[in-house]
């Protein structure tokens, strides 16, 4: 696919122009984060290679729903919702260290290993893949496996983890918040 095609097609979900100029704002303030020197050439050269690295790698970052009839840029996420959704999973982590530590440091250990499968499918890919990491960067839940059906088998610890990734209101639904996403899901059951 050529550059001067993505820019025409009318698959893309999102303003591809859009996408690029941002794609090139973010890698020209990683450029002078890098570089720290503020003379003309070097904020020329940046300006140059952050335009110039954006038009070609637009086209690798698009990716497409399994129908085949929309594309969906990768990075696009809304930055307020991003920063919503980490500070979110930032206490969803401390919870879950909580839990780990309660149930590992008594004296009858209260851990119950199983393996939970559910279903959620959304549109945009991106939703299974940030979903599968952020359960797996959870203490206590590990995802081993999604199929391209969209079945998550997840590792979890303890009862309280297992809960919380049947519940749909929970991750699953927060991933679709962030990527403006509906999402189907289904409890498939436990394996002890």
């Amino acid at each position: 696919m050529t550059n001067s095609s993505v820019l025409r097609d009318k698959s893309i979900v999102g303003a591809p122009i859009v996408h690029m100029v941002c794609m090139a704002v973010l890698l020209f303030a990683f450029w002078m984060l890098l570089s720290g020197n503020t003379e003309v050439k070097f904020i020329t050269y940046g300006v140059l290679t952050s335009i110039i690295a954006s038009w070609v790698c637009y086209p690798l970052l698009l990716v497409s729903n399994l129908a085949g009839t929309k594309k969906y840029f990768i990075f696009g996420i809304n930055p307020f919702k991003l920063i919503c959704y980490f500070f979110w999973l930032m206490g969803q982590l401390i919870l879950a260290n909580i839990d780990v530590i309660k149930a590992t440091v008594r004296p009858e250990l209260q851990i119950n290993p199983c393996v939970v499968r559910f279903r959620y499918k959304a549109d945009n890919p991106m939703a299974e893949v940030i979903l599968a990491n952020s359960i797996t960067l959870t203490p206590g839940t590990v995802t081993m496996n999604v199929t391209p059906e969209g079945v998550f088998e997840v590792h979890a610890l303890t009862d309280g983890a297992a809960a919380g990734l049947e519940d749909p209101s929970g991750m699953p639904g927060k991933v679709a918040w962030l990527l403006g996403q509906d999402f189907t899901f289904e409890k498939m059951g436990r394996d002890y």
